[in-house]
C-alpha cells in the first residue's frame, strides 16, 4: 500500500483486496446447481431459440468493439480524485440499472418472443455502460486497446469461477498486456468468440429464461436486469480502480 495515497484510496484498496479474494474462490454449491438447473432448462429450450441468442451475443459485443456508435460524446475526464470519479460511476451505474430494469419489465411481459428480443438490447446497455464508466475513470474508447480493456471486463463479470482467475490476471497485468496486443485491424481474430458467448450465456442463462414464462416474466425482467446491471457496474468499477491504484502507485515509486 503506498503512503502517499488518501485515505480513500487506501480504503478501497483493502476493499479490492476483499473483492479479489470473494472473486477468485471456488464455486460454491450456489453456483454448481444454477449451473445444473441452468443446463437443465437449456436442453428444453429450441435450437432456433439458442442460435438467436448466440447471434445476438457476437453481433452486439462486435458492433461495440468496431463501430463508433457506443463511444460516449464527451471526453473522458480528467484530473478527478478517484472518490469524484467513483460518485460519478455510482450515479451513472444507477441510472442504467433502473433503464435495464424498466426494459426488462417491458419484455418480459411479453413471453417468449420479446423475451428473444431483450438479450440484444440488454447487452447494448451494458455496454453502453461499460464505455461510460472507461471516460469517467479517464480512459479514452477511441483507443480500440481500451475497448478491448471493456471487453475483458465484461467477460469478467460475466463468466464461470474457472474462467475469472485468467481474465483477472489479464485485467491486473494490463500494462503487460497491452505490450502484446495484436494491432487493431487483426485482434478481432484472436478473440475466442465460442468461449465469450457460452461463458456470458451460461452465467445469465437462468434468470433470463426465467424471465420468458407467462405471468411471472415481467417481475423477473425487471429483477433480473436490475441485477446483472449492478453485477456488471461493480465489477467495472474495480477493475478501473484497480488501474488508477497501480497507475498512482508507480507514479510514486
Amino acid at each position: 500500500m503506498d503512503n502517499s495515497w488518501s485515505i480513500y484510496e487506501q480504503q478501497i484498496a483493502k476493499a479490492l483486496r476483499l473483492w479479489e479474494k470473494e472473486l477468485l474462490k471456488p464455486p460454491g454449491l450456489l453456483e454448481k446447481t444454477s449451473k445444473a438447473v441452468s443446463t437443465r432448462i437449456n436442453q428444453v429450450i429450441p435450437d432456433k431459440v439458442h442460435q438467436t441468442i448466440t447471434a445476438a451475443v457476437k453481433g452486439i459485443v462486435q458492433t461495440s468493439l468496431f463501430s463508433i456508435d457506443y463511444i460516449p460524446s464527451s471526453p473522458p475526464l480528467v484530473e478527478l480524485s478517484l472518490a469524484a470519479r467513483d460518485h460519478k460511476a455510482e450515479e451513472t451505474i444507477s441510472l442504467f440499472k433502473k433503464l435495464a430494469a424498466a426494459e426488462g419489465a417491458g419484455t418480459g411481459a411479453g413471453g417468449i418472443l420479446l423475451g428473444l428480443a431483450d438479450f440484444p438490447i440488454l447487452i447494448g446497455i451494458k455496454m453502453k455502460l461499460l464505455f461510460q464508466l472507461a471516460h469517467i475513470y479517464g480512459h479514452s474508447t477511441q483507443d480500440y486497446r481500451e475497448r478491448m480493456f471493456v471487453l475483458y471486463v465484461f467477460q469478467l463479470a460475466f463468466s464461470s469461477q474457472l474462467k475469472k482467475k485468467p481474465l483477472f490476471e489479464t485485467i491486473l497485468h494490463w500494462n503487460e498486456t497491452v505490450s502484446s496486443l495484436p494491432s487493431e485491424e487483426s485482434y478481432v481474430q484472436h478473440i475466442d468468440w465460442q468461449q465469450l458467448q457460452q461463458e456470458y450465456r451460461d452465467t445469465i442463462d437462468l434468470r433470463k429464461m426465467l424471465q420468458m414464462v407467462p405471468i411471472i416474466g415481467a417481475a423477473v425482467g425487471a429483477w433480473a436486469n436490475y441485477g446483472l446491471l449492478d453485477e456488471l457496474g461493480s465489477a467495472a468499477m474495480n477493475c478501473y480502480r484497480l488501474r488508477r491504484l497501480q497507475q498512482s502507485y508507480k507514479q510514486n515509486e
